[in-house]
């Protein structure tokens, strides 16, 4: 099937989040995610049967991960020039959560999150095709510097341009992607597990940490107030 979507319709992640209804939601790297928790297989089964009959024609239809204690639901929308949200996104996450209090399952915002992994790269179009064969991954819409998983299960990677070498410095990091209400309590647990912060020069879009050994992640969020965030 064949997925199109409107110039018009596209929704930023703020627009997103400011949209009424829309509480149970938090978009991340990978579009707009929810967690709601059922208390058991059976009731999550009969969760993920009524969000099946939700998508109509021309809808993407959302990707479910089901547990015995809850789902996430993930919304987005993917076509040849496109990869992001919708108004068609936002309305369909206002069925399921209409749903979701019918059935009784406990939205959990705080619960989401996405991972990314940053590949930093010299010349990206002699490294890009080798992890493309390497891990069956494919380009993703509008954006020769991602690669995704064509059935977005496993993390996406990101090759960050670089203008020269960096001696001592890790060249591949993970990026968490979190709730935006979440990302200081996030910070501040990876600090006190032994980490430190590197820079929260680009906050509120991301912040670099270091483990003990230096070793780099960053934590990102969607959703903020400002400009376009740069990539980690």
């Amino acid at each position: 099937m064949t997925y199109v979507e409107d110039a018009a319709d596209r929704m930023r992640p703020q627009q997103f989040h400011e949209a009424a209804g829309l509480e149970d939601w938090r978009v991340l790297g990978e579009g707009a995610c929810a967690y709601f928790r059922t208390g058991s297989l059976a009731a999550s089964a009969e969760f993920v049967q009524a969000i099946s009959e939700l998508t109509g024609p021309g809808e993407c239809p959302p990707d479910v991960d089901l547990r015995h204690e809850g789902l996430t639901v993930r919304l987005i929308t993917i076509t040849q020039d496109y990869y992001g949200l919708t108004e068609r996104n936002a309305e369909l996450a206002r069925r399921i959560s209409a749903v979701a209090r019918k059935l009784g399952a406990l939205a959990v915002p705080s619960a989401v999150q996405t991972v990314q992994v940053t590949v930093d790269v010299l010349v990206g179009r002699a490294v890009i095709p080798f992890w493309r064969a390497l891990l069956g991954y494919q380009d993703r819409a509008n954006s020769p510097e991602d690669l995704i998983d064509p059935q977005r299960r496993a993390a996406p990677f990101y090759f960050q341009q670089m203008d020269t070498p960096r001696r001592q410095r890790n060249r591949v990091h993970i990026d968490v992607w979190v709730p935006y209400d979440q990302a200081e309590a996030r910070i501040a647990a990876a600090i006190a597990a032994g980490g430190r912060l590197v820079t929260d020069a680009h906050a509120p879009s991301h912040w670099v940490l270091a483990d003990a050994e230096g070793n780099e992640a960053c934590v990102g969020v969607a959703g903020w107030t400002g400009p376009e965030p740069s990539r980690s």
